[in-house]
């Protein structure tokens, strides 16, 4: 198993829920956001990527720039947090309650050689990106292309100059306009993705709340 970081975007509109703090709702008593902290306890580092707010301890605070610029925004904002010498990173989505530390497990066993990353993948066949653990250096390369394309600089900060708090904590904001609006798709094209079904006990943990409906039934799950 790889030692890995860990990023937990947080930065969504929400507009199905009326532009809540969705990652903020409560799950079995406690917010999704912190669940799925909670299932990456053992990454180092663990970056939260959206608005500033309590986290748990040791967890670090950044921003996307523009806020609410999209999932290849807030990938490229966290990455600049990562050590160059960290080999994997876990890109997860913050509202997805039932994810384990087990269902994260799953996916660093089954990164190999051959993959830039692996995913999990719904009962329809469809890869669940934001439930995956991914290779740092491709990212990297993806993100470069993708500025390169859009006529941006050719990196994010780089973790060296990312500016960083003397206890290691603590909110920041990078550039990665060049980013803004860009679909998760669009970073993952190109890389070799291992797509794992779930096969273990319980609830899927790519299952993701989009609704107040989708929160009952995430509650339902935990009781």
């Amino acid at each position: 198993m790889y030692a890995y970081a860990a990023l937990v975007l947080a930065g969504g509109s929400a507009r199905r829920m009326g532009g809540v703090d969705k990652p903020a709702r409560t799950v079995g008593g406690l917010p999704m956001r912190d669940r799925v902290l909670t299932a990456v306890a053992d990454a180092d580092p663990r970056i939260l990527v959206g608005p500033p707010g309590p986290v748990p301890a040791g967890v670090r605070v950044t921003r996307e720039d523009p806020p609410g610029g999209g999932p290849v925004a807030a990938a490229a904002a966290g990455l600049a947090l990562v050590d160059a010498n960290t080999p994997v990173v876990a890109l997860l989505a913050a509202d997805l309650p039932l994810l384990t530390r087990v269902a994260v497990g799953g996916l660093l066993d089954r990164l190999d050689a051959d993959h830039d990353g692996a995913c999990y993948v719904d009962d329809d066949g469809r890869r669940q990106t934001l439930c995956g653990v991914w290779r740092v250096a491709p990212l990297r390369a993806a993100l470069d292309r993708l500025a390169a394309d859009r006529g941006g600089p050719a990196e994010p900060v780089p973790p060296s100059r990312a500016s960083r708090p003397a206890d290691g904590s603590g909110s920041h904001s990078h550039p990665t306009a060049p980013f803004a609006g860009m679909p998760i798709r669009a970073l993952l094209a190109g890389l070799r993705v291992c797509e794992v079904p779930w096969s273990g006990a319980g609830p899927p943990p790519w299952f993701d709340c989009d609704t107040d409906e989708d929160v009952r039934r995430a509650e339902e799950w935990t009781r």
